[in-house]
């Protein structure tokens, strides 16, 4: 398992949209070896990493 890019509470941007969130949670994801984030603004929807970009 790989070490997570994001941690909880950093500011990340949706690559789609450019939108500013702030990452509430991570998890690992092992059937596709990827983590995956859920963020505070959209409670209900998870990113992958590769959606989501830092400063």
């Amino acid at each position: 398992m790989k070490k997570s890019i994001f941690n909880e509470g950093d500011e990340v941007n949706i690559r789609s949209s450019g939108e500013s969130v702030t990452i509430n949670k991570s998890q690992y994801v092992k059937n596709m070896k990827r983590y995956s984030y859920i963020v505070n603004e959209h409670p209900n929807t998870f990113f992958f990493e590769e959606e989501l970009t830092k400063d």
